[in-house]
């Protein structure tokens, strides 16, 4: 499982930025397209907003790739 620190101060990321950010989508544009497919899921559960605010503790799991924990 791979795990993404948080920078000092914050709190969250969008689910968008955090799979630019783990190079799961190689642009923001292409975000949406993954979320629509059904492969995306924040604690087990399914997941369709790029917006989502993803905290720490949370785990993303994007189908064909590593876990993503946020620290």
């Amino acid at each position: 499982m791979r795990t993404v620190e948080l920078r000092p101060g914050e709190d969250s990321i969008r689910l968008g930025q955090l799979l630019k950010l783990v190079d799961a989508v190689p642009t923001g544009a292409q975000v949406k397209d993954v979320l629509v497919t059904g492969t995306v899921r924040v604690n087990g559960e399914l997941e369709d907003r790029r917006g989502r605010q993803v905290r720490r503790g949370d785990v993303v799991s994007i189908e064909g790739a590593e876990d993503v924990r946020v620290a």
